[in-house]
């Protein structure tokens, strides 16, 4: 501790990037290994199991295989595109990282996260996040090829359709917490839950307003990282491979190394703004007199965040080998129709929570909002019945005006 609080800041600084950096590199051939572990196990198959114990080397085979295949380059693209694509696609990655607390900020990790405690962290992660986007898109334009710019376009259409969902939910997070600091929403889960029990810590996720934030944002997160199923942008059933078609050897490599570090680093997020961050469990240990289960906590912070982090990346697994890829115009619905106006709901009962609370104390706030989420889920599914009702209507409509016919021709005739 005392050499880290000795060195030079900008030192220091290096130090927590390389940290960073270098421990998503090492674990994205893991997480590779893991998913396809994890579906052989959903699908009832065998998986990898040759190459080292476990097929635990399988990922590094194949980086090899990637890295000595012969890299082609077409020849009607736009060059500086097609080539600065997979770098963009990479990036933010590595920059969100860099906002996560994985460790408490008295002790031994005080001087190692984050990199940057900036006090807009949750608008700087939805602004770097959104510049993913861009890395696919111009991947799509630089290759000269239809299918990969429609892949592009899907991915941008995609990342606008779910992002503004995604920053509503956050809102109501940042509303209970009165910070944008990602650091500051940690330390707020550690209080009193629901401000009443002090044994056990407020998680987000053990709020009611803080539940429905996280299922919006999980399903967003999916979508924002393309992943199954909202992998549109990459179906390859009617776009080949969509934005990365003309793409080969490192170049492709680079995309998906993004696409897997992307997916762990937004599961750090799900558990710094949901699940407690570095907290093992729920609990309050000095509240109830078990300082050396404090100790525990502390100093394995770091373990308890990746491990909180891998089960939301094994979500993404479990999701990949239970869905259906959607059609495009259920995508749009659900990001329009259904998310979008459930995230600007909770947003504004959240307000109205925090008044009721000031004016009227705890008790009467909680059951102002458990009773105003009750009926304004009544409402949503009204709605939602309503609306399939109405297309069922049209579309019946729609028959009756215009009638199927069959006109029979002759053979003979046609042939002539």
């Amino acid at each position: 501790m005392e050499a880290l609080q000795n060195l030079n800041p900008w030192l220091l600084a290096l130090v927590r990037v390389v940290l960073i950096v270098g421990f998503l590199l090492s674990i994205v051939p893991g997480l590779i290994w893991w998913e396809r572990r994890l579906l052989s196990w959903m699908q009832d198959r065998i998986g990898p199991n040759r190459v080292g114990p476990y097929g635990l080397l399988q990922p590094i085979a194949d980086g090899v295989k990637l890295f000595f295949k012969e890299d082609i380059t077409p020849s009607s693209i736009d060059r500086l595109i097609y080539f600065v694509a997979p770098a963009i696609a990479l990036f933010p990655a590595f920059t969100l990282a860099a906002v996560l607390p994985w460790g408490p900020a008295q002790g031994a990790y005080a001087y190692l996260t984050p990199i940057a405690d900036v006090n807009i962290g949750v608008l700087y992660m939805l602004a770097i996040s959104s510049l993913g986007v861009y890395g696919l898109v111009l991947a799509g334009y630089g290759s000269d090829n239809k299918y990969s710019l429609l892949g592009g376009l899907r991915a941008s259409a995609q990342l606008i359709s779910y992002e503004l969902a995604m920053g509503v939910s956050l809102g109501a997070i940042v509303l209970a917490t009165g910070s944008l600091k990602i650091t500051d929403m940690v330390v707020a889960q550690e209080g009193a839950l629901w401000g009443l029990i002090p044994a056990l810590q407020n998680w987000n996720l053990f709020t009611p307003f803080g539940f429905v934030a996280m299922v919006v944002f999980l399903i967003c997160m999916v979508a924002e990282t393309n992943r199954a199923p909202f992998d549109l942008p990459e179906a390859e059933n009617e776009l080949i491979a969509g934005y990365h078609t003309e793409y080969s050897s490192m170049k492709f490599a680079v995309f998906f190394m993004g696409e897997y570090a992307a997916m762990l680093v937004f599961s750090g997020v799900v558990t710094a703004v949901f699940l407690g961050g570095y907290n093992l469990l729920p609990v309050n240990w000095e509240a109830m007199n078990l300082g050396f289960m404090q100790r525990v906590n502390d100093l394995g912070a770091p373990v308890w965040f990746i491990g909180k982090s891998a089960f939301v990346f094994s979500c993404y697994v479990w999701l990949r080998a239970t869905l259906p890829r959607l059609r495009y115009d259920q995508l749009m619905s659900l990001g329009w129709k259904s998310l979008l106006p459930i995230a600007a709901a909770n947003l504004i009962l959240v307000a109205s929570w925090i008044v009721v609370t000031e004016i009227y104390g705890a008790m009467i706030g909680w059951g102002f909002l458990l009773g105003a989420m009750f009926l304004a889920t009544l409402f949503f599914l009204a709605m939602q019945r309503s609306s399939r009702a109405l297309e069922s209507r049209e579309l019946l409509l729609v028959d009756e005006a215009q009638p199927r016919t069959i006109e029979l021709v002759d053979p003979g005739k046609a042939v002539s």
